[in-house]
């Protein structure tokens, strides 16, 4: 048991330096022996868990993709299949925030990076994240039953957009301007974004 936990530990230490690094400095401009240095081991001994920064990046992308969308499946299995929409919608918001903060290198890396996987990770990539989307884009209908899927859809992908802006709020002064602030900035601005949606005239929203 401890030794399982000991060898989780340390790929999670390896792929959180590599993420923070890849995200610095690009993927090829990183070594596998500065990622072991980052982490106290040799460059050779990160082979012992990845079999190269390929492997790192592949972990990472496809990793995260699928923790969003079991995220989002939990948050809304919390509160049943009859629950309340706008609650279960809320909670998302928050579980992506919770996310867009924590995990900013990662956004970095996607935005970057991403081509560099194989076709086959890329696409489990693009899987994930459809899943994930359509999540969203269902509990939002249910929020407005008014909206067409696609406006649902395309509203879904601009406060994404919006929440994962978080690696450029801090570019000038290095950080963010303190998480609790930047928690409630963000909150309110996805949840105007959401509610914008009830604006749409019937006419336009079943044109």
């Amino acid at each position: 048991m401890s030794t399982r936990t000991a060898a989780t530990t340390r790929r999670e230490q390896i792929l959180s330096e590599a993420a923070r690094l890849f995200a610095e400095r690009g993927f090829h401009g990183v070594g596998v022996d500065e990622i072991g240095a980052a982490v106290g081991i040799s460059g050779p001994g990160l082979y012992r868990h990845f079999a190269g920064k390929d492997a790192m990046l592949a972990e990472l992308l496809v990793g995260i993709s699928g923790r969003l969308l079991d995220g989002g499946k939990r948050r809304m299995g919390a509160y049943g299949e009859n629950g309340d929409p706008a609650a279960v919608l809320a909670s998302l918001i928050d579980g992506h925030i919770d996310f867009a903060l924590d995990d900013r290198p990662l956004i970095t890396l996607h935005d970057r990076e991403l081509d560099r996987l194989r076709d086959s990770d890329r696409k489990l990539v693009r899987q994930l994240q459809r899943q994930y989307v359509e999540l969203w884009v269902g509990v939002v209908r249910r929020v407005h039953p008014n909206v067409l899927e696609v406006q649902a859809r395309g509203a879904v992908h601009a406060v994404f957009g919006l929440l994962n802006s978080t690696p450029h709020l801090g570019a000038h002064s290095g950080s963010l301007p303190g998480r609790a602030a930047t928690e409630a900035l963000l909150r309110r601005l996805a949840h105007g974004a959401f509610a914008a949606l009830a604006d749409y005239p019937e006419s336009v929203s079943r044109s």
